[in-house]
């Protein structure tokens, strides 16, 4: 039993939760600053909401993901030693794994209650997530799919703890869509010569090495872009403008690993600094809403669209807000 669990874990690369959760995270935080200033209070069942949610949504997805893909696993050299096809994990425990998390999932919304949102949206957020992986068999833009399948986390997490959408959450959100689907763009390159071989779509396959690493350094500079509208949209302080000016130098590193002739340290440059990156930009967010909240930080005025938590249906109240300047 705990080495068919340990292969799951494994299956899903359970480490890997590391990229999306702590834009969640940061996400959260933010808004619970908001939540005290207007007289809210922290649950702790929202805090394990998010974790949970976060948890088994991309385990989902990745079982999914392994379930689909495993014909292709079986013919490229790389991953053919993946679970599945090396008869690790049969084609019925994986299907019965992606089910329980699927369930666990939506189940876990109901710790946000009275806010209905987060179970309205978990059935369409699940298929999102689920639809990448066919993405590669009819997109080159399938990397940012998967950009935007981890972008739906920081703006899921305010929605469930805010009711409503504004642009620090979506800021994030597109910080983590620009800097998933540059990485994506990176590991890609391992596969060329086999997605060309096997028809399948990727921008490396498609537009040459070369020309996808440029590529991915574009998304890069626009993920610093995002995250400097963050900054702003949120009224954050100088720690964390000291992170964005620290995730620069970091993909920057990235980029000087991989060498179109050069593709031996893709590894070290995919989990490794993009790990650094993300765990680093929570903590420093964390740090800078430490600091700022011991004076007064003003977020600008920004559009938001505020969804009733507790009107009967999806559609039966959703207002736009123009809030004024506010202090936090």
């Amino acid at each position: 039993m705990w080495t068919r669990f340990k292969h799951l874990l494994e299956l899903i690369r359970f480490s890997h939760t590391l990229f999306a959760l702590p834009f969640a995270l940061l996400s959260a935080a933010i808004a619970w600053r908001l939540n005290l200033r207007d007289g809210g209070t922290i649950r702790p069942q929202e805090l394990a909401g998010i974790l949970l949610c976060m948890v088994f949504a991309r385990s989902a997805a990745m079982a999914f993901n392994r379930l689909v893909d495993r014909g292709i696993d079986a013919g490229n050299p790389r991953t053919a030693g993946r679970h599945i096809p090396a008869g690790l994990l049969s084609v019925g425990t994986v299907t019965s794994f992606l089910i329980a998390c699927a369930v666990c999932f939506v189940g876990s919304t109901l710790l946000f209650l009275p806010n209905r949102w987060p179970l309205w949206l978990s059935a369409p957020v699940l298929l999102f997530l689920c639809g990448y992986s066919y993405a590669k068999r009819f997109t080159r833009w399938c990397h940012y799919w998967l950009g935007a399948a981890l972008m739906l986390s920081p703006i899921a997490a305010w929605i469930a703890l805010r009711g409503e959408v504004a642009w620090p959450p979506v800021w994030l959100g597109l910080a983590v869509f620009f800097w998933v689907g540059g990485f994506d763009i990176i590991y890609a390159c391992q596969d060329v010569e086999f997605d060309r071989e096997r028809g399948l779509f990727s921008l490396p396959a498609r537009i040459g090495v070369p020309q996808a690493l440029r590529m991915a350094m574009v998304s890069h500079g626009l993920m610093l872009v995002c995250l400097g509208a963050l900054w702003f949209s949120a009224g954050l302080g100088p720690v964390f403008l000291a992170g964005i000016v620290g995730v620069a130098l970091l993909l920057a590193y990235e980029h000087s690993l991989v060498k179109p002739n050069d593709l031996g340290r893709v590894n070290l440059a995919f989990f490794h600094v993009n790990a650094v990156v993300s765990v680093g930009l929570l903590f420093l967010g964390l740090a800078d809403l430490w600091w700022t909240s011991r004076g007064k930080a003003v977020v600008p005025a920004a559009a938001q669209v505020r969804l009733e938590p507790h009107a009967s249906s999806p559609l039966a109240c959703v207002e736009c807000v123009l809030p004024r300047d506010r202090a936090l």
